[in-house]
C-alpha cells in the first residue's frame, strides 16, 4: 500500500498537534478537565495555554488515539531523557483521561468501554515495562535518567489500576487472559529489578556524599527513588498474593526456574542502611526488606506447586537461593541483636514486617529438605546465643506478650499525578528551590500482645523443624546435626553475635539455657492452640530433654576442657552420623561419665505426666519422655489416636525420644527426631542404662547395635510419612474426591473404588496412586476426629454440659469405635459439602442469630458458614457489640471472629472487606496478626448447651 504525500503530511500534522496538546494538557487534573468537558459541546474542549493561545480538542478523538501515539513514540525515537520525559507527560495525562472517565459517565462510555482502546492501553503498558526492564542506566549515583527511569516504572504498573480496576483481583483475571500475560510478568519483575539498581546507586552515592548534578539535595534524590521503587515493589506484592497470579507466576521458568525473582530479592535484600541516613530514608529501605520478603513468603506458601523445589532444580538457582537465606539470616541476627528496650522507634515512619516476615520465611527455611542443613550451618550460633541471654532477658524478649516495641508495617498511597509532576518540576534547568514529596502511608499494625505470640512462635518453630528428623525425607548426616551443633556452640563466646545484650561472664552457658529453654517451653504451651501446634512445641521439649540429657551425661559445664574423651567421642558422633543414644554410650565407656538419668530421676520422671499447663513452674518443664505422643489436652495416653493421628504434620511416629528412662524390654512408642532412635513402634529400643559390665564395652561393639525392627510396620509408617506443609492433591482433585464421598464415605476400604478414583483424579493434575488416595482419605479422617476432640474440648472451657446433652460436632466425626456418632457427623459434614444447611438439632449446633439462641459473647467457640452453607471455618468470638474500623456490629447483625482453622482459600474474599482490615481471610491475617473477620450472626454457629 503507497502513501501519498499528502497523507503523510496529514499524519505528520497530527502528530504534533498531538504532542501539542499533550505537553500542554498534561498538567490538568481530572477536575478541570471535567469542568472543560461539561461546557463543551461534542466533546470538543476549548483549552487556554500558558502562551495565551486557545488550543480545540476533540478529547474522543484523543483518548482513542493517545495510547497508539505514545507506543508509536517509544518504537521509534531515541531512548534518551528527552523521549522518557515526553513519555512521562503521555502517562499522566492518561492517568488523568481514566480518572475523568470515573467521574463522567459519557467519557467513560468512550475511553473504557472501547475494547480498542483498552487493548492499546494494555499493549503500551506491556511494551513500556519490556523497555523499561532492558534499559542500562549509567552508574552514576544521582543522574536525572534514573528518577525518570525509576517513576515511569511506578507509572505504568498503577496506569493498570486507572483503566482496568482498583481490585486486585480484577485486574489479575484481566492480566491471566492476556495472551502475552507470561512476558508481562517477565517485564514487571525485571524492571523493578531494574530501579533497585537505580536506587542501590544513589545510596552508595549518598553515603560517600558525592554531590548532585542539579539544586536537588541528595537525601531528597534517594527518598525520591525509595518511594519509587516502594511503590513498584508493593503493586508486585499485592499480585502475588493472589492466587490466581500466583500460580501463574510458580509455572514461569524464567523467574522462577533460573531465578530472576531471586535476584530481585537479592538486590533488594542487599541494600545497606547507614546510622548516618535520614529516619525517613532507612525506613523506607526497611519497608523495601519487608515487601520482597512477603513477594517470598506467598510463593513459597503456595500449595499448588513448591517454589523452593523449583529453584532447587538446578545447582545455579539452589545456591542463589542460598545467599538470599543468608541474607535473611543476616536479617534476623541484626534484628535479634538489638535489645528492643531500646529502640527509638519513629511512628511517623513504620519500618514494616521486616523481622517477621524474616522469621516467617527462616520458619520455611528450616522445614524445607533442601535447605535445613544449611540453615543449622549458618544460623545455630545465632540462635544459641539467644537461649544463652541472661534469664532476664531472655524472658522479656522472647516470653513476653508485652514487648517494649513492636513493628508497624504501611502501605504506599501512591499518585501518579504528583509522582510525574515532582520529576517535571525538579529535574527542569531552571529549578530553584526544590519541593519535598512524601506520598500518604496507610499504617498497618499488629496487637502488640499478637505480635509477640507470632514472634516467640517462629522462634519456637526453628527449634521444632531443625531438630525434627523424618526418613525419606531429611538426609542422613541431618541425624542429630542440630543438637550436636548447638552442643558445640555453648563451647564458645557468642556475646558478639547479640551486640545490644550483655552477657553474665561467670554463669555457666549451659545452665542459662537450660533454664532459658524450660521457660520458653512453658510459654510456649500457653500459645497452643492459637499461635503453636502440639507437634512443634513438643518437638521443642524433645529437644530440650535431649540436650539436656547430653549435658548432664557428659559433665559438660564442669568438664569441657579437662575432658578430652567426651570431645573426641563428641566429633566421632558427628561424623559417623550415630544417634545420641550411642553418643552416651561412647562417651560412657570412654570416661565413665554419668548416665543420662539416674534411677531416682528417672523414677520421678516415670511419675509425671505428659501434659503442660499455661503458667506452669519452671520445675514442670521437663515431663516423662514416654509420654511426648499424648496431646496437651489429654491426660490418658489411650486415648483412641490411630497411628494416622500420630505421624501427622510433624513427621511424629508412635517413638519416643531418647534421654528418658526405659526397661530394656518395653514396648515404648518413639518420637523420630534429630536425637531419637530409628525403631519402629513395635521394636525394641536401644538400651539407655547398661551395668557396668556392658559400659566398659568398646566403641565397636557401640556401633555394631542392631535395633530389632517390625519390616512391614516400617514399611507403611515411613509410607505415610510426607513432607509436611505438602498436599498431593490440587483444589479441582479435592473437590471431586469430596464430592465421591458423599456417595461413598467408606472409600478407603473399598480397594478397586481407590484404585478408581486415583486414575480419575489424576486426569485433574499430578498423578495420584490408590496408596497415596487411601493415605489421604485416613489422614483426612484423623484431622476431622482431632477437630471434633478440638471443638468440643474448646466447648466445655465456656459451656460445660454432660456428655449425653451433646450432638455431634459439624464437619468432624468419633474415631471408628462410635458408629453411631460418625455416621450422624459424617452426615452433617457432607451436607455442607453438598451445599445444604444443617438442622441445629441434627448438628449439635445452634444459629447465633436465631431466636432460640440467648446471647452471643466473646470468648465462644463457632462454626463459619458460607453463603450456601458451606462451613468456611472455625473460630472464636473477639467482639459481639460496638463498633469495628467505622462499622457497627450491632446495627449489621454481626459479630468478629478469629479464625484458628480455615477450611477454604485463604484468599477467599471477605463478606466485608476493607483496605483497613483487609479483602481476604489472608489479608487480614496480614493485616491484624490475626484472622479477624466480620461475620453476619446468622451465618456463626455455636454448640448447643442445652
Amino acid at each position: 500500500m503507497r502513501i501519498t504525500k499528502e497523507e503523510s503530511s496529514s499524519s505528520a500534522a497530527q502528530a504534533i498537534g498531538l504532542i501539542s496538546t499533550v505537553k500542554e494538557l498534561h498538567g490538568v487534573t481530572s477536575l478541570d478537565l471535567n469542568k472543560l468537558l461539561r461546557d463543551s459541546e461534542n466533546f470538543t474542549i476549548h483549552f487556554l495555554t500558558q502562551k495565551g493561545s486557545l488550543l480545540k480538542i476533540d478529547m474522543e478523538k484523543l483518548a482513542g488515539s493517545l495510547p497508539l501515539h505514545l507506543t508509536a513514540v517509544l518504537m521509534s525515537s531515541d531512548r534518551d531523557e528527552a523521549m522518557f520525559r515526553y513519555l512521562l507527560y503521555g502517562i499522566r495525562l492518561l492517568h488523568s483521561l481514566c480518572d475523568l472517565a470515573s467521574r463522567n459517565s459519557k467519557f467513560e462510555q468512550i475511553l473504557l468501554d472501547d475494547v480498542k482502546v483498552m487493548e492499546q492501553l494494555i499493549d503500551l503498558v506491556f511494551y513500556m515495562l519490556i523497555v523499561l526492564g532492558g534499559y542500562r542506566q549509567e552508574d552514576h549515583g544521582f543522574s536525572h535518567m534514573h528518577l525518570v527511569h525509576s517513576t515511569l516504572v511506578a507509572c505504568n504498573l498503577y496506569l493498570l489500576t486507572g483503566f482496568i480496576s482498583t481490585q486486585w483481583q480484577d485486574i489479575v483475571h484481566v492480566l491471566l487472559a492476556h495472551p502475552k500475560v507470561d512476558i508481562f510478568i517477565d517485564a514487571a519483575f525485571g524492571s523493578v529489578r531494574m530501579v533497585v539498581r537505580c536506587l542501590d546507586n544513589a545510596v552508595v552515592a549518598y553515603y560517600k556524599d558525592i554531590s548532585m548534578e542539579s539544586n536537588l539535595t541528595a537525601e531528597r534524590v534517594v527518598y525520591y527513588l525509595c518511594q519509587q521503587c516502594e511503590a513498584s515493589l508493593q503493586f508486585l506484592q499485592s499480585l502475588c498474593q493472589q492466587k490466581l497470579f500466583k500460580e501463574r507466576l510458580l509455572k514461569n521458568k524464567e523467574l522462577c526456574g533460573k531465578g530472576s525473582i531471586l535476584f530481585l530479592a537479592q538486590s533488594v535484600l542487599k541494600l545497606h542502611i547507614q546510622p548516618s541516613f535520614s529516619t525517613r530514608i532507612m525506613a523506607a529501605i526497611s519497608r523495601l526488606k519487608a515487601k520482597i520478603l512477603s513477594i517470598l513468603l506467598s510463593l513459597c506458601e503456595a500449595e499448588s506447586m513448591s517454589y523452593l523445589d523449583e529453584v532447587a532444580s538446578s545447582t545455579r538457582s539452589l545456591d542463589l537461593a542460598k545467599s538470599v537465606a543468608l541474607e535473611v539470616f543476616d536479617l534476623l541476627k541484626k534484628a535479634f541483636g538489638r535489645d528492643p528496650g531500646h529502640l527509638t522507634a519513629d511512628r511517623s515512619h513504620p519500618m514494616g514486617f521486616v523481622q517477621l516476615n524474616a522469621m516467617r520465611l527462616a520458619d520455611i527455611f528450616s522445614d524445607d529438605s533442601n535447605f535445613r542443613s544449611y540453615m543449622i550451618l549458618c544460623f545455630t550460633k545465632v540462635l544459641t546465643a539467644i537461649i544463652s541471654l541472661t534469664h532476664g532477658d531472655f524472658l522479656s524478649c522472647w516470653c513476653s506478650s508485652n514487648l517494649p516495641e513492636t513493628e508497624e508495617d504501611a502501605s504506599l498511597e501512591y499518585d501518579i499525578f504528583a509522582a510525574v509532576g515532582w520529576i517535571l518540576d525538579n529535574t527542569s534547568p531552571d529549578v530553584r528551590n526544590a519541593a519535598n514529596l512524601e506520598f500518604n502511608l496507610i499504617p498497618n499494625s499488629m496487637p502488640r500482645a499478637s505480635y509477640a505470640h507470632h514472634r516467640t512462635s517462629l522462634f519456637v518453630k526453628f527449634f521444632a523443624n531443625l531438630h525434627c528428623f523424618v526418613p525419606n525425607i531429611c538426609e542422613e548426616q541431618e541425624r542429630n546435626l542440630f543438637v550436636l551443633k548447638v552442643l558445640e556452640c555453648l563451647q564458645i563466646d557468642l556475646s558478639n553475635l547479640l551486640p545490644g545484650f550483655s552477657f553474665a561472664s561467670d554463669a555457666p552457658k549451659a545452665a542459662t539455657a537450660t533454664k532459658n529453654l524450660r521457660s520458653l517451653l512453658s510459654h510456649a504451651e500457653s500459645l497452643i492452640p492459637n499461635f503453636l501446634n502440639v507437634e512443634d512445641v513438643q518437638l521443642l521439649r524433645v529437644f530440650f530433654g535431649e540436650l539436656q540429657s547430653l549435658i548432664t551425661s557428659t559433665g559438660f559445664e564442669k568438664n569441657r576442657v579437662q575432658d578430652s574423651k567426651f570431645e573426641e567421642s563428641l566429633s566421632w558422633a558427628k561424623l559417623s552420623k550415630l544417634n545420641i543414644n550411642e553418643c552416651y554410650q561412647e562417651a560412657q565407656s570412654a570416661g565413665g561419665c554419668p548416665s543420662p538419668l539416674t534411677g531416682k530421676e528417672s523414677a520421678d520422671l516415670n511419675k509425671k505426666g505428659g501434659n503442660f499447663k499455661e503458667g506452669m513452674s519452671e520445675s514442670s518443664a521437663f515431663p516423662d519422655m514416654d509420654q511426648h505422643n499424648t496431646r496437651a489436652e489429654d491426660t490418658n495416653p489411650g486415648n483412641g489416636l490411630n497411628k494416622q493421628d500420630q505421624v501427622e504434620d510433624k513427621g511424629i511416629s508412635g517413638k519416643t525420644a531418647s534421654g528418658g528412662a526405659r526397661d530394656t524390654d518395653k514396648d515404648a512408642q518413639n518420637v523420630e527426631t534429630s536425637g531419637s532412635d530409628t525403631s519402629s513402634a513395635k521394636g525394641k529400643n536401644v538400651v539407655d542404662h547398661m551395668d557396668n559390665g556392658e559400659l566398659s564395652k568398646s566403641n565397636e561393639h557401640i556401633r555394631k547395635v542392631v535395633v530389632e525392627e517390625n519390616a512391614e510396620d516400617e514399611k507403611i509408617e515411613l509410607a505415610q510419612r510426607r513432607k509436611r506443609k505438602r498436599t498431593i492433591m490440587n483444589d479441582k482433585q479435592v473437590t471431586l474426591i469430596e464430592r465421591a464421598l458423599l456417595d461413598e464415605p467408606d472409600m478407603q476400604r473399598n480397594a478397586a473404588s481407590l484404585q478408581s478414583w486415583a486414575d480419575k483424579l489424576s486426569f485433574h493434575g499430578s498423578e495420584v496412586t490408590s496408596s497415596q488416595l487411601k493415605n489421604w482419605l485416613n489422614n483426612r479422617k484423623a484431622r476431622l476426629a482431632r477437630t471434633a476432640r478440638d471443638v468440643r474440648a474448646a466447648a466445655d472451657v465456656d459451656n460445660p454440659v454432660p456428655d449425653k446433652q451433646r450432638g455431634p460436632v459439624i464437619g468432624s466425626y468419633d474415631s471408628p469405635d462410635s458408629p453411631g456418632d460418625a455416621s450422624h457427623a459424617k452426615k452433617d459434614l457432607f451436607s455442607f459439602a453438598a451445599g445444604h444447611k444443617p438442622e441445629p438439632s441434627l448438628a449439635g449446633f445452634v444459629n447465633v442469630g436465631s431466636p432460640e439462641f440467648g446471647h452471643c459473647h466473646a470468648g465462644q467457640y463457632v462454626v463459619l458458614v458460607g453463603g450456601r452453607g458451606e462451613e468456611i471455618g472455625k473460630g472464636k468470638v473477639f467482639q459481639v457489640h460496638g463498633k469495628w474500623y467505622g462499622k457497627s456490629l450491632d446495627e449489621l447483625a454481626t459479630c468478629l471472629v478469629d479464625v484458628y482453622e480455615l477450611k477454604v482459600d485463604n484468599g477467599l474474599r471477605l463478606p466485608y472487606p476493607s483496605e483497613a482490615t483487609g479483602t481476604s481471610f489472608a489479608e487480614a491475617e496480614t493485616k491484624l496478626g490475626v484472622m479477624r473477620v466480620l461475620w453476619d450472626l446468622n451465618r456463626v454457629y455455636v454448640l448447643r448447651s442445652e
